[in-house]
């Protein structure tokens, strides 16, 4: 079995008797067919290339998402992701948002630097707030789990809940967490009218892909009050350019798309990439086969 690998030295170090490997940079790409290709942080055009070479039987990409893989995928090639290298770090940094903006800690951190001490704005705790989380899957049941003990009232929504299950969900929210797919179907799925359906003083979170919300919608619902602030690891576009009027806001939180990043990510990158193609190699079928006709 021939396999293109990340040129990275976690991948470098990846030794399997009976596989053949060849590394895979932005600039080196190796000539010949492959059975199968592990992605990491390789650019689009790069991709392109590879997925479309004749031979390939599988791939798989060290994300959860799969949105910017599947325009390119050749029909026949089994997709695989990782999405368990990534849930506990974003259930964890979904959490770590909910508690910021309750205890107001981005505001203080901004007083801090000015060297202000005092109270300014509302703070809130976790206990007896109705938490719902918009595409509650692997993540989704994580952060419940995370959730509970301190006294938050979880529900849960998916890509597939009803307009009626939507609208009085996001009726009772004191927080709503987006965790959805990029699909078409889920582009700007929080625009005005949902922000509107909102309880008023929730607030908005989103840990999926920035085009889940309508950003000017966003944007207005905050400057107006409508939302008490959002908390956002992934924006529409992204990043944000610089004159972007969120990033003034005192009651937005902006973190860069690293609600999956941990220091040992690479490393535990490749230790699931060995396991992978250890499964591989003795017939088996691997987890986190994508039924890409879903759209992610």
């Amino acid at each position: 079995m021939r396999v293109l690998l990340p040129d990275q030295p976690p991948f470098r170090a990846l030794h399997l008797p009976g596989l053949e490997v060849a590394y895979v940079s932005a600039d080196h790409l190796p000539d010949g067919p492959a059975d199968g290709l592990v992605l990491w942080g390789l650019p689009r055009e790069a991709r392109r290339t590879l997925l479309t070479r004749g031979g390939l039987k599988w791939v798989l990409t060290l994300t959860a998402g799969v949105d910017h893989l599947l325009p390119d995928l050749p029909e026949g090639v089994a997709l695989y992701n990782a999405h368990t290298l990534h849930d506990d770090a974003v259930a964890q940094h979904a959490a770590a948002l909910l508690l910021s903006a309750g205890r107001g800690l981005s505001r203080f951190r901004d007083a801090q630097r000015e060297g202000h001490w005092g109270l300014s704005g509302s703070l809130h705790t976790l206990r007896g707030r109705e938490v719902v989380i918009w595409g509650y899957g692997h993540i989704g049941r994580l952060l419940e789990g995370m959730l509970q003990p301190f006294g938050a009232r979880v529900s849960g929504l998916t890509s597939r809940s009803s307009d009626e299950e939507v609208r009085a969900a996001l009726g009772k929210a004191d927080d709503l967490v987006l965790l959805l797919p990029g699909t078409p179907a889920t582009r700007h799925i929080l625009n005005a009218q949902r922000l509107e359906q909102l309880k008023p003083g929730a607030w908005v979170l989103n840990l999926g892909r920035g085009e889940l919300i309508d950003p000017d919608a966003l944007l207005s619902a905050v400057q107006a009050g409508q939302v008490a602030g959002a908390a956002l690891d992934v924006t529409e576009p992204e990043p944000l350019p610089q004159d972007h009027p969120l990033w003034g806001l005192e009651q937005v939180i902006i973190t860069p798309h690293i609600a999956s990043t941990t220091d040992d990510l690479p490393q535990r990158g490749a230790d699931y990439a060995t396991t992978f193609l250890r499964e591989m190699q003795q017939g088996g079928a691997p987890e986190g086969r994508v039924p890409t006709g879903r759209g992610y």
